[in-house]
Order: C-alpha cells, then structure tokens, then sequence
C-alpha cells in the first residue's frame, strides 16, 4: 500500500507540472498574440492615412574634369568625375498647412552604398538647388552617417545650407559624385572636339557599367504634432535611357515614383 501511494503521489506531481508547464505555455502564447495585435492595430491606426510621400524624384547625370592641359597634339585631363544631382520631392498630400502636414524636422541617414562602381572614390552631399544640373562638387555638407535639414517658413530662405521649407515647397536636393574615374590621363585623338560632359568617358576609355552604383538612406520626419515618419529611398544613377548613354552627353530622368512614409512613433 506504502509503495502504491508512493506512485501515486509522483504521478500527481507530475501531472501538476505538466498542467502548469501548459498552461503557462498556452498563457505566454495568448499574451503575446494579443500584444501583437495590439501592436498591428496600433500600426494601422497610425498609418491609416499616408501623411508624406514622395511621388516624383529628378535624376540629372554627367561628366566633368577639373584641370584640363593642352598641348599640340594631345590632352590630359585631372580627375575625371561623373555626378548626379537628385531632387526628392516631399509630398504632404494637402492643400491646407496644419500640424500634421508639416515639417518640423527632417534628417537623412543609414547611408548604405548597395553597389558600388568599381572604379573611382564616391560620396553623397547635400546641393543647393539654384546649382542643380551644373557642374559644381559640393565640398561641405557631406552625407556621411546622418545629414540633419533646417526647417524654415520663409519663402525666401538661403538654400546654402540644407534647408527645406516646412510645407515641402522645395526638394532634398543631394548630388552624388564618383571623382578621380582618370587621373593624368592624356587624350591623344583631338580629330574630334572635346567637350566636358559624358562624353569624356568614352574619350577616356571608361566603360559604363564601371561606373554603377546603387545607394540607399532612411528619411526621417517629425511633424508639429511631434508625429515621426520614416521611408527608405533607393537611387541608381542613370547612365543611360532607352535611346541615350552617358557616352552622349548629359542624362535626365524623371522617375514617378510611390514611396509613402511610414508613422512609427
């Protein structure tokens, strides 16, 4: 009898663990589901309706150097570079300015070279607007880890520094540059006339899938309601269309675009 009810006493015990180990199991899936449905309905009712977007951006494309020397027969050339301006248009998606359709801060960042070219020495910087499609390398403001925008009302504010209206009136406007493609290279065929644009690269022997690259950053937004938003952008500078290369010059695209902005906080 000692022996039986010995038995059966470990067999309780072991029934009563196995009930509390399922049960727990049971309770701890039941809570999480609930908190992720909690989350996933929380996230809908934030994103209920897309506040910014980004419907169109502007690629322009081309070539320079910056010293040429001539000589009789030939021409050298230092540091061949290609850039590319890109003009990101914010979209508040409304007519009226209120507190939750504008700017109160904007800040790019996680800068991420996705393919980089396999020749050249690359970097990202913000461009002020009246310089877009001209040949000029900006030398401050450089798109590192994070590049932080001043918000402004006035309509006429300084776009030397980056500066973005805060109800999305102007672009992010960045230029992408890949320098010293060709050091002291000299160009012995002037049969044809030189012009510094992207047929450089072809004079200079530069093939163009050298020169691919695809990068990517997170834009972050905070509204006047202390909203934050965040999208990701992934940008390939052209290099050519279907009827044009960069062998012929300069390179505009259009691209239409729909990246809409993500309310996480």
């Amino acid at each position: 009898m000692k022996r039986k009810k010995i038995i059966f006493i470990s067999i309780f015990i072991i029934l009563v663990i196995l009930f509390v180990v399922l049960l727990t199991n049971v309770l701890g899936i039941f809570f999480n589901k609930s908190n992720c449905e909690n989350v996933y309905l929380d996230f809908a009712s934030k994103n209920e309706n897309t506040i910014f977007s980004i419907n169109k951006i502007v690629l322009f494309s081309n070539c320079n150097a910056k010293n040429k020397n001539a000589v009789a027969s030939n021409f050298t050339i230092e540091n061949l570079y290609q850039y590319t301006d890109i003009a990101i248009f914010l979209n508040n998606n409304s007519q009226d300015n209120n507190l939750e359709n504008t700017l109160k801060s904007v800040k790019l960042e996680n800068l991420q070279y996705v393919e980089k070219p396999s020749i050249g020495s690359q970097k990202l910087a913000y461009k002020n607007l009246t310089s877009f499609a001209e040949s000029v390398i900006p030398e401050d403001n450089i798109f590192e880890k994070d590049l932080n925008f001043s918000i402004s009302s006035n309509d006429s504010e300084d776009l030397t520094t980056p500066t973005l209206y805060n109800n999305c009136a102007n672009p992010i406007v960045l230029s992408y540059i890949n320098e010293n493609i060709k050091n002291d290279y000299t160009i012995t065929d002037t049969s044809s006339p030189i012009t510094y644009d992207g047929s450089l690269l072809k004079k200079c022997g530069v093939l163009l899938n050298s020169l691919q690259c695809k990068i990517s950053f997170d834009i972050i937004i905070t509204n006047n309601l202390d909203q934050e938003f965040k999208c990701t952008v992934y940008i390939e500078p052209p290099l050519e269309n279907e009827d044009k290369s960069l062998y012929d010059g300069a390179l505009t695209l259009t691209q239409n675009c729909n990246y809409n902005f993500i309310r996480y906080k």
